[in-house]
């Protein structure tokens, strides 16, 4: 035999088999038949007969063979199913016949027709073919016959490609799974996932290769990532994360659709609860992609600090233009001063002539509001002295002089100005809406800290589980960093933390300017202009900074449980808002920094009470209706009688509501008398109409999402009450100035264009995870941020516009005495 080359060991093996198997008659007994790639095999088993089929085919170098096997048995005897066991060389996989799926209510769902990938053999370094061997056992404990069918085939389409799209179909007794490999230049791809059907619902998940394959709906959530689907799906994986650079996709379809959001299945007993063979075949369209490169978060980071530090760059330069325009006002009026108009020109021009003895809002007998010259020489504080120099503590410590029927002469009156209403110590008053400022840092302290160990954990569930049914992103614009799963919505929230503080910065320039001219006795003199404390400006910017803060841990993991972190601050910047808007002609009487966080508290409250009970129980509604409603009285009947209402104290009224309905009965339906102060009665029932409505709206539909519920109540209350002050202002004959008007054209373009990205929901936590990815669409900026980004964006440009309108807004008053300064 000289000049032939000796047979392969695998070659001789197989040879060998087949001799075996041919002398053995067929594989009864347990000796293994030849089976072939392809062909249909028919038999039947029983206790004393099994069946041993073998299968070999030959493996090329480099390349990964699945196979696949697809039985059928025509038996409904669940006593004695049809066995299968499948042997191959490191491993084994077995299933019965009739497939058993579980579903709700101990419903089950028997398959006879089943059909299962077995784990390819991994590719071997050799550089020469390789031989496999697979043993297909068939067996059953029945005392009788039972028949079956048994066909093994090989899968040419098993490696998924970049870039190009694989159609299949799969059912929950047939799931499927393929390989893909990362390519050389490939660092993290995408996994989209797309059928025309929303149901039967599915499953996609990603493992690496490991035998055995979990591909059944009891298992598939025993490794890797998964998400359930409906119409669409969507998985970012990193080769970071799989050593040998490539893993399967994994689909399966559930024997059920609720975890989708579809029906759930009554509670049926006995044989009704069985279902056998339920058509739920799914068509699926998987496409890989490759995700964007580290150069795109460069520049995606670069674009959000330098679009933000513009905003710096501006207010620099408006700061500087007014710094030259000031110099340039006060050389004139060093140059050509105006003896007789008694008004020394500079930035805020004011009189010259104050006497030194009158007290922070005096009013001049003289005056139009003809009110009572009620200050003292003593009450005036020092030249220089600073609001937070050693004065008393801030409490219900009162410097009018202790006359309660003054106080009700003057706030009662018809007309009103705001000298009337700016009548207690400067520094006192400063010293109390600076609490606001440090109240609210130790708020966001103690409110921040948990709320980040929260949101940790939810992340590092997330990553260690691989369910990603827990959070509910925006799957195909959702860029892992880290830890992270979208850090995309984490890093558009800094705008909120940069502009935030660039707010603080102006306060803080505007609070040094007043103090430099309290010393200089130059400008904001104690009679002139709305009376200037920053307080609620300071904790306005702490609060804007700590919305982009709470926002970004919330989109770490957004889900219908922790929303509430995103909404808190919002409710509080809206309440600031109102508050300074009020306290800006009400310097006397606005709420004290307790009584409004308190406040606050109560709304947060309420809104977590919304999210455990607001869903579906019909008594939370009607008491918060209630509450909302009778809340909106009584505030209105403080604001109607500017806080000569108390409830509290020896001579409390206690009877408030009596009493408003008592002047509400005498004056609108008993005589029809003109309200005593019209203006204010026109805004306060235009605003009860709004909330009255918003309390009938949610006892009517009771909206799942009860946090933006409640944010929709403040908003529109703040924009009412924005929009009557700027009215009644332009109705006194008082100017807007350029940067105020710029900075309100700029407020409404900037949130329409925001609000209009804010309803193109990208998710909803009010539906389930596979319902909420049919929404999800990829990224708009940069290939980087998505819709909800840019409205992170925008808001946070917005809500600085809008606190720059608050505090420029009375710029043309500072000029005009406070007892010609009406009140509204």
């Amino acid at each position: 035999m000289a000049g032939r080359a000796a047979p392969a060991p695998g070659a001789l093996l197989c040879a060998l088999l087949w001799a075996a198997a041919a002398a053995a008659g067929g594989g009864p007994g347990g000796s293994p038949a030849p089976g072939a790639f392809g062909r249909v095999y028919r038999g039947a088993v029983n206790i004393s007969a099994e069946r041993v089929y073998a299968f070999a085919y030959r493996s090329e170098p480099g390349q990964v063979d699945a196979v696949r096997v697809y039985v059928n048995s025509s038996s409904e005897n669940l006593r004695y199913p049809v066995l299968f066991v499948v042997r191959q060389q490191k491993g084994v996989l077995s299933w019965q016949v009739p497939l058993i799926f579980r579903g709700l209510y101990q419903r089950t769902y028997n398959y006879q027709e089943v059909s299962r990938t077995l784990c390819p053999s991994e590719p071997t370094p050799e550089t020469r073919p390789s031989d496999q061997i697979i043993f297909v056992d068939v067996a059953s404990m029945a005392p009788f016959n039972i028949a079956y069918e048994l066909l093994v085939t090989r899968l040419d389409s098993f490696q998924l490609e970049t870039n190009k799209a694989f159609n299949f179909t799969a059912s929950p007794s047939q799931p499927q799974y393929f390989l893909y490999k990362f390519p050389q230049d490939v660092d993290s791809v995408v996994i989209n996932v797309v059928s025309d059907a929303a149901y039967p619902c599915s499953v996609v998940s990603v493992q690496d290769i490991v035998c055995p394959v979990y591909d059944l709906d009891h298992n598939v959530e025993f490794d890797g990532v998964y998400q359930s689907m409906t119409k669409q799906a969507a998985i970012t994986v990193q080769r970071k994360d799989f050593p040998g650079e490539q893993f399967f996709v994994v689909f399966v379809i559930k024997p059920e659709d609720y975890a989708c959001g579809g029906s759930v299945p009554s509670s049926i007993h006995g044989n009704a609860n069985r279902t056998w063979n339920l058509q739920r075949t799914k068509n699926l369209q998987v496409t890989i992609v490759p995700s964007i490169k580290k150069s795109v978060y460069v520049q995606a980071m670069f674009f959000s600090f330098l679009s933000f530090l513009s905003f710096y760059v501006g207010s620099v330069v408006v700061a500087f233009v007014h710094y030259i325009r000031v110099q340039r006002k006060a050389s004139s009026s060093r140059l050509s001063p105006d003896p007789g108009s008694g008004i020394m020109t500079s930035s805020h021009p004011i009189s010259a002539s104050t006497p030194e003895g009158s007290s922070y809002g005096a009013i001049d007998e003289s005056s139009s509001s003809g009110g009572h010259q009620l200050s003292s020489p003593e009450r005036r504080p020092p030249a220089g002295s600073d609001t937070d120099s050693s004065v008393e503590e801030e409490s219900d410590f009162d410097t009018m002089p202790e006359i309660e029927s003054d106080k009700n002469i003057i706030r009662t009156k018809v007309f009103l100005y705001l000298s009337d209403l700016s009548r207690k110590d400067r520094r006192i008053v400063s010293k109390k809406y600076k609490i606001y400022f440090w109240n609210i840092i130790t708020i966001a302290v103690f409110y921040a800290l948990p709320v980040i160990q929260l949101v940790i954990t939810y992340q590092t569930v997330v990553n260690v589980t691989g369910n990603q049914d827990i959070c509910y992103y925006n799957f195909l614009c959702a860029h892992p960093l880290g830890v992270l799963s979208a850090f995309n919505n984490i890093l558009s929230n800094v705008g909120h933390m940069m502009l935030g503080f660039l707010f603080l910065l102006i306060v803080l320039r505007r609070d040094i300017l007043h103090r430099r001219a309290m010393e200089m006795k130059d400008i904001y003199t104690l009679d002139y202009g709305i009376p200037k404390h920053f307080g609620l400006f300071y904790a306005m910017g702490i609060a804007l900074m700590m919305e982009g803060v709470l926002s970004a841990c919330y989109h770490v993991c957004p889900n219908y449980s922790n929303f509430q972190f995103d909404t808190s601050f919002m409710y509080m910047i809206a309440g600031l808002c109102m508050l300074k808007l009020y306290q800006t002609r009400h310097p006397d009487i606005n709420a004290s920094a307790y009584s409004a966080y308190a406040s606050f508290a109560v709304v947060i409250c309420l809104a977590v009470l919304g999210v455990v009970f607001g869903k579906n129980d019909m008594w939370f509604w009607v008491v918060f209706s209630m509450i909302h409603v009778l809340a909106s009285l009584a505030l209105s009947t403080q604001i109607y009688y500017m806080g000569r209402f108390k409830m509290d104290g020896p001579d409390s009224d206690l009877g408030i509501f009596r009493r408003a309905v008592m002047v509400l009965y005498t004056d609108c339906i008993q005589q029809c008398s003109r309200p005593m102060y019209m203006d204010r009665m026109v805004l306060l029932i235009v605003g009860n109409l709004v909330n009255w409505s918003f309390a009938i709206f949610g006892l009517v539909y009771r909206p799942r999402d009860f946090a933006s519920y409640i944010l929709g109540i403040f908003i529109c209350n703040l924009l009412l009450y924005l929009a009557f002050y700027i009215i009644m202002k332009l109705r006194s004959s008082e100017k807007l100035l350029p940067i105020p008007m710029f900075c309100i054209v700029a407020t409404a373009v900037v949130w329409a264009a925001a609000l209009y990205f804010f309803f193109q929901t990208l998710s909803s936590w009010e539906e389930t995870p596979a319902e909420s990815r049919e929404k999800n669409r990829p990224c708009i900026l940069l290939g980087f941020f998505d819709d909800h980004d840019v409205w992170h964006f925008l808001s946070a440009a917005a809500l600085f516009f809008s606190f720059l309108v608050l505090l420029t807004l009375d710029d043309d008053l500072d000029t005009v005495r406070r007892d010609k300064i009406p009140v509204f």
